[in-house]
C-alpha cells in the first residue's frame, strides 16, 4: 500500500458561484463522500492548505493579472472576464488555498513523506491563462505546481497529463515553447466543446516543438477509442520523455453520465486511464504522482469515480 496523500481543505468551499453553475462546492463533497464510502480514508495522509506565496503564483501569471482578480473579487462584483467565471468575495483567497495546499503535497512528496496523492481543489485551474481567467479557472494549479517542482526541488521534466474532457488551453500555452514540460491531453473536439483548441498539429513551438500531444475525440466516442489513443499516443511520449514526476489535470467529465460533454467513458475505463498513469509514474520517477482536480459535474457520478481514482493511487 502506497503513502497516499489527500488535500481536503473545506475553505474550498467559500469559492461561492452561486445557484445552477455547475462548479459548485458540491462536487467536493461528492469527492469526499465517495472516499469515505471506499472506506480508505484511515489509509490517507490528510493535508489541509497554506496559503500560497505570491512569488510561485507571479512564476506563471502576470502581477496585473493577480491584483486585477483581487480587486474584482474583493469589489463584490460576481464575474472575472467572463460571464461564466461565477466568483465571490471569498473566491481570490479560496484560490490562493488552492495553490497552496497543492504546493504542501509537493512538499510532503519530495521530502518522502508521501508516495503519491490528490488534490480535491477549486476553483480549478487549466484553462486560466497568464492574464486570463477562462472556463471557471482563475489561477492555473497545475502550471505553478511543475514551476514550483523545478524552481524550489530542481526537478528538470516534468509531465502533465491532462485527462478533463475540455484542453487545457491555459496549460498548453504556458509550456508551448518549453522542452522541459511535456504537455499531454486528451479532450473532445469539435463540436460544442470548450475551449476549442487542442487540435492535433498543435505541438509546441520554438524550443518546446515537440513536447505538446494533443489526442482528439469525437463527439459520441468512448473506451474504445480511449484505450486506443492512451495506449497509441500517450505510452510512447511518456516513455520518451522521461519525466521525473507526473502531475495529473484530473478531470472526470469525460464520463457517458456527464452533461458537461458528449464522450461516453465508462467509470471502468476511467479506472484504467488511472492505473495506466500510476504504472508510467512507477516505470519513470518512482511513482511520483500528483493528481489535481479539474472537472467533473456529475453529482451522482462523482463519489465513485473520486473513490475509485484514490483506491488506485493508494493501491498502485
Amino acid at each position: 500500500m502506497k503513502r497516499t496523500g489527500y488535500l481536503h481543505d473545506n475553505r474550498y468551499i467559500l469559492h461561492d458561484t452561486g445557484p445552477h453553475h455547475p462548479e459548485t462546492s458540491d462536487r467536493l463533497l461528492a469527492v469526499y463522500e465517495g472516499i469515505k464510502e471506499e472506506g480508505i480514508l484511515e489509509h490517507l495522509t490528510m493535508i489541509s492548505a497554506s496559503r500560497a506565496d505570491l512569488k510561485w503564483i507571479e512564476t506563471v501569471h502576470d502581477p496585473v493579472y493577480i491584483r486585477r482578480f483581487e480587486e474584482i473579487c474583493l469589489s463584490g462584483h460576481n464575474t472575472f472576464d467572463d460571464p461564466d467565471n461565477c466568483i465571490s468575495m471569498d473566491t481570490y483567497e479560496s484560490a490562493f488555498l488552492a495553490v497552496g495546499g497543492i504546493l504542501d503535497t509537493v512538499d510532503l512528496m519530495m521530502t518522502d513523506k508521501i508516495d503519491n496523492a490528490f488534490c480535491a481543489v477549486r476553483p480549478p485551474g487549466h484553462h486560466a491563462e497568464k492574464d486570463k481567467a477562462m472556463g471557471f479557472c482563475y489561477f492555473n494549479n497545475i502550471a505553478i505546481t511543475a514551476r514550483y517542482l523545478q524552481e524550489k526541488w530542481g526537478i528538470e521534466k516534468v509531465a502533465i497529463i491532462d485527462i478533463d474532457v475540455h484542453h487545457g488551453n491555459g496549460t498548453q500555452h504556458i509550456f508551448e515553447q518549453d522542452a522541459s514540460v511535456f504537455y499531454y491531453s486528451i479532450h473532445e473536439h469539435p463540436s460544442f466543446a470548450y475551449p476549442g483548441t487542442g487540435r492535433d498539429f498543435e505541438v509546441g513551438t520554438l524550443g518546446g516543438h515537440g513536447f505538446t500531444k494533443n489526442s482528439l475525440v469525437l463527439p459520441g466516442q468512448g473506451d474504445d477509442v480511449y484505450y486506443m489513443l492512451i495506449q497509441g499516443d500517450l505510452m510512447p511520449a511518456i516513455n520518451k520523455f522521461e519525466p521525473e514526476v507526473i502531475l495529473v489535470s484530473t478531470g472526470f467529465d469525460a464520463h457517458r453520465d456527464d452533461e458537461m460533454s458528449d464522450i461516453k467513458v465508462s467509470t471502468q475505463c476511467f479506472s484504467w486511464m488511472m492505473q495506466t498513469i500510476m504504472d508510467l509514474g512507477e516505470r519513470h520517477c518512482d511513482g511520483r504522482v500528483i493528481s489535481i482536480l479539474e472537472g467533473g459535474y456529475s453529482l451522482q457520478r462523482l463519489p465513485e469515480l473520486a473513490g475509485n481514482h484514490v483506491k488506485i493511487l493508494l493501491d498502485s
